[in-house]
């Protein structure tokens, strides 16, 4: 027995089966490559999920991750420390809106924080808990906590977890006439992503995010943008809703691309609802812990610099050229669809449901790409992906798609 198969029998045997994953042994990665436990190399578009916004083995993140590891670990929040500080003061500069900084370890964390700042600021504003509701939008993917996928407006993963918590409300997304008659003063906030990954890669139209900050002025609600997977400069800018010129949210979440693989996540609350968390009324026993914001400030000031989202630009029409080749040479495509690099390829109908296969296909010629459902490739690569790299993975789908049976 090698290796590689004694470690998929033990993770078949240990671990709960929650998860599914591909029968690979992940090993090493460097830059936007990653081999296998048997040296098998492959280019990687998925980075980890959108995780590792700067690839594999960068060596500031090195660097910073060991200077900190030599001072302490972990405190818990009874204790400053700086690197969380700093971290809070980077972000907060960054956004342009932010007064304060929530820390945790991932983003249905900070959603979840999220959520309950929302129904305090409503309560500290005198409304009573009939009128806490907070609207979603279908399709939407909000984290896996009880409360979180309560509000990811996807039935598919509530299944079996009933009694759901109540006060939340679902719109369906891009439709302004829908959300505009949902609306009221029972609303407290609305929580929404400028592009839907779990639920397609489906991006926002132009004028809806200014279309709710309208809604939510007019009502008193918050207005709080899931940027978990499509901030820190996946989508070409460092927050998603810059795209939208002239929108001020109340709070962005933040995780996957801020650590670049090490786990965080963050809220980001402006100055009408940062002060409503007081003391007792939320916390996270490991959320801001040194090592992890040590090297999340090295991401962030990495993920600013001119030369990443330059990089980011062009290696997204790279990418979308490519893929329009793959499209028409195999009737693949009925949309290329997305911003930055965070892209999804819905297929045509003779294609219909088969993302997982191509995928496993794509993986077995050594390109690792995503699906969004059962009929979208999902295209997130490090942002540091270059031009010879994304050339190549293009090829390597080239292959796998000519030994798939023609749809």
């Amino acid at each position: 027995m090698t290796a590689t198969t004694d470690l998929l029998a033990k993770g078949r045997k240990f671990y709960v089966p929650n998860y599914k994953p591909r029968e690979l042994i992940i090993d090493r990665g460097k830059g936007a490559h990653i081999w296998d436990l048997d040296g098998n190399e492959y280019i990687d578009f998925g980075a980890g999920i959108a995780v590792a916004s700067l690839g594999y083995n960068d060596e500031d993140l090195i660097r910073a991750l060991e200077a900190q590891a030599h001072k302490i670990w972990h405190t818990s929040n009874i204790f400053f420390t700086a690197p969380p500080i700093e971290l809070a003061e980077a972000l907060v500069e960054a956004s342009r809106f932010a007064t304060r900084v929530f820390f945790c370890n991932s983003g249905g964390e900070a959603n979840e924080a999220a959520i309950k700042l929302a129904r305090k600021c409503a309560a500290e504003r005198g409304k009573p808990p009939e009128q806490r509701q907070i609207i979603t939008f279908t399709g939407s993917f909000h984290g896996r906590t009880l409360t979180t996928v309560t509000a990811t407006a996807q039935p598919k993963y509530q299944q079996g977890f009933e009694p759901l918590p109540q006060g939340f409300a679902y719109a369906p997304f891009n439709d302004f006439d829908a959300i505009e008659k949902m609306m009221g003063d029972h609303v407290c906030a609305v929580m929404v992503e400028t592009i839907q990954g779990e639920g397609g890669v489906m991006p926002m139209r132009p004028g809806f995010l200014a279309h709710l900050r309208a809604l939510t002025e007019r009502h008193g609600a918050l207005l709080m943008v899931d940027d978990v997977q499509a901030g820190m400069g996946r989508t070409g800018k460092l927050f998603s809703h810059w795209w939208e010129p002239g929108v001020t949210p109340d709070v962005v979440t933040l995780a996957k691309g801020l650590g670049g693989g090490m786990p965080i996540g963050a809220m980001l609350a402006g100055a009408n609802c940062a002060d409503v968390l007081q003391f007792g009324s939320h916390g996270s026993t490991f959320g801001g812990n040194p090592l992890a914001t040590s090297v999340a400030h090295v991401v962030l000031k990495k993920l600013q610099t001119p030369a990443l989202t330059e990089n980011v630009e062009a290696r997204s029409a790279q990418l979308i050229a490519g893929l329009e080749e793959l499209g028409g040479k195999f009737g693949l495509f009925k949309e290329i669809r997305g911003r930055g690099l965070m892209l999804g390829a819905e297929l045509t109908e003779a294609w219909h449901g088969k993302a997982g296969e191509i995928g496993d296909a794509a993986r077995r010629c050594g390109v690792l790409v995503l699906q969004a459902g059962p009929n979208v490739l999902r295209f997130l690569p490090p942002l540091v992906i270059t031009e010879p790299d994304v050339a190549q993975g293009l090829e390597y789908l080239s292959r796998a798609l000519e030994k798939l049976p023609a749809a």
